[in-house]
C-alpha cells in the first residue's frame, strides 16, 4: 500500500514538474524551469521508491496514464486550453486502461 502513496506523490510532483514546464516559457523564467527540475528529481526519486513494491508494468501505466489525465484537467482548466471530442474519448481509454491494468 505505501508503494502506491509513493506512486500518487509522483503523479503529482509530474503534474507539478510538468505544469512549471509550462510557466517556465521555454525554460527562460529561471524561477518556473528550476521548479520544473526539481519536481521532476523528486518524482523520479518517489516514482523509484513505489517500484519496491508495485510491478513496474502497473505503476508505469498508472503514472503515464493519469499524468496525461491530470495534465489535461490542469490545462483545460489553468491555461484554458481546449479539449475536442476525440481527445475526451482518448482519456476515457486511458482511464480504462489504467483500470484494467491495476485490477486485471
Amino acid at each position: 500500500m505505501l508503494g502506491y502513496l509513493y506512486l500518487g506523490l509522483a503523479i503529482l510532483l509530474e503534474i507539478t514538474g510538468t505544469t512549471c514546464m509550462k510557466l517556465s516559457d521555454g525554460f527562460s523564467d529561471i524561477r518556473y524551469a528550476a521548479a520544473t527540475l526539481v519536481a521532476y528529481g523528486v518524482c523520479f526519486y518517489f516514482f523509484a521508491l513505489s517500484l519496491k513494491s508495485v510491478h513496474l508494468s502497473i505503476a508505469y501505466a498508472t503514472w503515464g496514464g493519469l499524468g496525461i489525465v491530470l495534465t489535461t484537467i490542469v490545462s483545460y482548466f489553468y491555461f484554458h486550453e481546449s479539449i475536442s471530442l476525440i481527445g475526451l474519448i482518448g482519456i476515457a481509454l486511458i482511464i480504462t486502461g489504467v483500470v484494467l491494468c491495476n485490477y486485471f
